[in-house]
């Protein structure tokens, strides 16, 4: 037996592998569109991720947490379902087997018996998410804009009324020292008048903001501008005395203190938090969370509901993991909106991370599926190594075909443009003009089992189980393994020896 002939028989029996893995593939990726495993995979490995690990997956708060992102304008544009009743035939298929195995979940859930695998009564779901849209998602259900918004009112609100009761002592303080001048009394109620009209534009001022008509440095700036317009008039009426040039000047400071300078402002006073002091409010006994709860309870219910519902359905994990996120963001972050890009971005790399890992586990489950899925079409078509070989060393026309075939296959599929569509048409053509030592025809039957003469019939019947689970394995492998070692091997066998110099 020289090299040559072992090369042969090698290069018969990557074929026929070459041949059934192509197989395999179309099986195994047809069972994965119908059933869903990407997407299914693709949720679970979500549940995961905002759960901290795989045991409290399939806790209560987590899955609705997930289905409240599924439900998500820009999740559900990701998934494209068929439409017309040709097209859901096979989904209808998916969706009773998906309810079949939703009955198996833990009845700690409290879910429905008629929830489907994606929740909410979906059918389907999106079998990828870019990390972008999941971080917005993310964010969006948390609220975090909302929560920035109601926590910058209510200290916005103080700011306002601490400015005013500031100009209003000034005022207090003119009428205790000036209580016998009837000059200075008449010049205070005229001052008393516009003031009114100063705390109505502020209460405009406030108002605008919070149905987001002005941002925050445009609503202080239109407080200084009144309280500018209102020390122009304090300066024109006023009579020349001490008491009148002291409150011109502790006036002006208030504007030169708190107007001039915004960014400065907003960042002592804390009128724009930073995202940190946002997802301490959704810690319940926390100091944002008592801040904000007394700002919103009474004036606007519905968003302090909304909030201890988030309280209420974010799982513990996802909490400690933003709020690290959050502590981070601190350094080098001024601005909410900087806070809030930061945040996202670090949940875009951790979510990443997580479908990286969960890509691993896939592709291992994959595994394991094909090659179950190959032991099948190699007990079905009879694919016993140790017969294929058996074969393939006695019988010179087979091999001389499969060789002169897969020399063919090869110089029409370079390795370089691998194409497995083409590879599949290519073999299909070949495959008329070979017959493989596979199948249960009576040739086969005589061959691997009655051939052997004085065998013990146990024996040859478990030779012939250990070459289906030989060949499931090799099958499993996949096309483009076996078509690349078909490519070596070829190579191997044309190079001859070097001429002579």
């Amino acid at each position: 037996m020289n090299l040559p002939f072992i090369l042969d028989i090698t290069l018969g029996l990557i074929f026929i592998y070459l041949i059934l893995s192509l197989l395999a593939s179309e099986f195994q990726e047809l069972i994965a569109t119908l059933l869903q495993w990407r997407a299914q995979h693709l949720r679970k490995s979500i549940e995961i991720f905002l759960a901290g690990d795989v045991q409290n997956s399939q806790e209560f708060r987590v899955i609705q947490l997930v289905n409240q992102i599924y439900a998500n304008p820009l999740i559900k544009g990701l998934n494209q379902e068929a439409k017309g009743f040709l097209a859901l035939l096979p989904r209808r298929l998916t969706w009773y087997m998906a309810s079949i195995s939703n009955s198996f979940r833990k009845k700690s859930l409290k879910l429905q018996f008629t929830d489907t695998v994606f929740g909410n009564q979906k059918h389907s779901g999106p079998s990828y998410i870019p990390s972008q849209i999941f971080a917005k998602t993310l964010i969006e259900s948390l609220q975090v804009q909302a929560l920035v918004q109601k926590l910058s009112e209510s200290r916005f609100g103080k700011f306002k009324e601490q400015k005013l009761a500031e100009i209003q002592n000034i005022l207090f303080e003119m009428q205790e020292q000036a209580k016998t001048n009837e000059e200075i009394s008449i010049f205070l109620n005229k001052m008393y008048q516009e003031f009114t009209e100063v705390y109505a534009n502020f209460e405009e001022i406030i108002w605008d903001f919070r149905k987001e008509k002005t941002n925050l440095a445009v609503s202080i700036n239109h407080m200084g501008q009144s309280i500018n317009k209102y020390i122009n008039s304090f300066q024109t009426n006023m009579i020349d005395d001490d008491v009148s040039n002291k409150a011109l000047e502790r006036l002006k400071f208030i504007k030169q203190n708190s107007f001039k300078n915004i960014q400065q402002v907003i960042a002592i006073n804390g009128l724009q938090p930073n995202v940190n002091e946002v997802l301490q409010s959704i810690n319940r006994g926390s100091p944002v969370y008592e801040e904000i709860k007394e700002a919103i309870q009474d004036s606007d219910s519905e968003t302090f509901k909304a909030l201890d519902n988030i309280i209420d359905t974010l799982p513990q994990s996802i909490v400690q993991t933003l709020t690290i996120i959050a502590k981070n963001s601190q350094t080098g972050v001024k601005r909410a909106e900087e806070g809030i890009d930061f945040l996202r971005r670090e949940i875009e790399t951790s979510f990443n991370q997580a479908m990286d890992r969960a890509s691993g586990v896939y592709k291992r489950n994959a595994k394991g599926v094909a090659i179950m899925l190959g032991v099948i079409i190699a007990a079905s078509s009879n694919a016993d190594a140790f017969h294929m070989i058996n074969r393939l060393s006695k019988d010179s026309a087979i091999r001389n075909t499969i060789i002169n075939n897969a020399g063919e296959i090869l110089w029409q599929s370079p390795q370089s443009a691998l194409n497995l569509d083409a590879l599949k048409n290519q073999t299909d053509l070949a495959l008329n003009d070979i017959s493989l030592p596979l199948g249960w025809t009576d040739t086969n039957l005589k061959q691997q089992v009655f051939s052997q003469k004085g065998g013990i019939p146990v024996f040859r019947h478990l030779s012939i189980f250990a070459g289906w689970v030989l060949s499931g394995i090799a099958i499993a492998m996949g096309a483009p393994f076996w078509f690349d070692i078909l490519n070596k091997i070829v190579n191997v066998r044309n190079s001859g020896k070097p001429p002579n110099s």
